[in-house]
């Protein structure tokens, strides 16, 4: 079935181009109706995505929570987990900046430069550290959930464990209750990703539908140039999988190969949270390690975010020619560390943080709107990126822990049972 899944993707995908192209070739007075239409169905799909994430997380999250013992091993999880989060940050900034510089793929431009009086709409006064702060914590788990607010859900998700744990005895008919929930909420995501390639298909097709692949062709050397980065990344990701977990690596990269080609079709890197966490249980990470470290890294591990934030920056900064010298450079790259970290929640948050960013270094903000009408297909790179990074961390961080099981421990197939995975959760195993 696995296969045959990959495979359907795969056709999707080629499908959505081929129908995609001939809609924007053959059918221009229609073809933005056509797209929008088209795109109702890849939304459908991200909406059952995001009607499952929320209860998915909570369940899992709470259940390994519960069961790791003493609040001294969470913490050292998290200090482990965060240390990773920001070790990868650093270096995915820091090759954006320096692909970027090697590049100069803003040198030159040959299009017209936007007015620096532009305003590019984007919701830029979003963003505060302080805004950020209070945006962590919920005022209702009720409303964290219904607006699928991953992070505020692990943080009410913690402390509900800590206290489940704290008081085993009368906890038992509540763990019994949150080990029926994974259950159900596994069955119900196995019944959701039955829709991925016909979404796969509507995604791609609307995208070239109503902006067309000729689009790609006016910022050819920026989209080389960042595709060309990201290979470079994923080749380093590769390398340190191979280096921290061994040859077995390559294994994971087999399990994810699905929802990074969804991450990758839909632009959403979300969308991929079901298959990649069944993709780590099946390579035989802890269901407890990988219930806390994922929900985790979509709020602060994007390494394909974290380069495309340096990399447009100094493009942008590039086509104004401005000149920056390495020292404002890396305090660029401060900043973007920090602020980063503090857009959960913001819609289209890699672009906010480029014009914060860009408004603090004199930078015109109106150069984003030369990007922004590809940042669909260079969210694609982005959200497939964030897929392996995540996948990686939860790996290393299960490994670190000694809960990465052997591979003579897997099933006949290699892959703990789907419906084994609650379980697993809650006997602590």
């Amino acid at each position: 079935m696995s296969s045959r899944f990959t495979q359907y993707i795969l056709i999707a995908m080629v499908l959505g181009i081929a129908m995609g192209t001939i809609v924007f070739n053959y059918f221009p007075d229609s073809r933005a109706e056509i797209a929008a239409d088209v795109n109702l169905i890849a939304m459908l799909f991200l909406r059952l995505i995001k009607m499952i994430i929320a209860p998915l997380v909570f369940a899992t999250l709470v259940g390994g929570i519960a069961h790791m013992g003493s609040g001294a091993k969470l913490g050292r999880i998290f200090a482990k987990t965060m240390g990773w989060f920001v070790s990868a940050s650093f270096v995915s900034l820091l090759l954006g900046l320096v692909m970027v510089n090697l590049l100069q793929p803003g040198a030159n431009f040959p299009g017209t430069l936007p007015d620096k009086a532009q305003s590019t709409g984007l919701p830029v006064s979003a963003f505060s550290i302080e805004k950020f702060l209070t945006h962590l914590i919920p005022t209702s788990i009720a409303d964290a959930m219904a607006q699928n607010e991953i992070l505020q859900i692990v943080v009410f998700a913690v402390f509900f464990a800590v206290a489940l744990g704290a008081m085993p005895e009368r906890a038992k008919p509540i763990m019994s209750l949150i080990d029926d929930l994974a259950h159900i909420m596994l069955k119900v995501t196995g019944y959701v990703m039955l829709f991925a390639p016909l979404a796969v298909w509507a995604a791609i097709m609307a995208t070239v539908s109503k902006n067309g692949l000729g689009v790609l062709w006016k910022l050819i050397v920026f989209m080389g140039g960042f595709y060309l980065s990201l290979l470079i990344l994923w080749g380093i990701l590769v390398v340190v999988g191979f280096i921290v977990i061994g040859p077995r690596y390559s294994h994971l990269l087999r399990l994810i190969r699905e929802p990074l080609m969804i991450a990758f079709s839909t632009a959403s890197s979300e969308a991929a949270y079901p298959k990649t966490l069944e993709g780590l249980n099946r390579f035989g990470a802890s269901s407890r390690i990988s219930a806390f470290v994922l929900p985790l890294g979509y709020s602060f591990n994007l390494d394909g975010t974290m380069m495309y934030c340096t990399f447009a920056s100094i493009f942008i900064a590039q086509t104004y020619h401005i000149e920056m010298s390495v020292g404002t450079q890396l305090a660029m790259l401060a900043t973007l560390m920090i602020t980063s970290k503090g857009v959960a929640g913001v819609p289209r948050a890699s672009l906010v943080v480029i014009a914060s960013t860009l408004a603090q270094f004199n930078i015109p903000e109106a150069g984003l709107l030369m990007i922004m009408g590809i940042d669909t297909f260079l969210d694609m790179g982005r959200s497939a990126t964030n897929v392996i990074g995540n996948s990686l961390a939860t790996a290393v961080v299960a490994k670190w822990e000694g809960e990465l099981k052997a591979e003579h421990e897997l099933g006949p197939d290699d892959a703990v049972p789907q419906d084994a995975v609650p379980g697993a959760v809650m006997a602590g195993h």
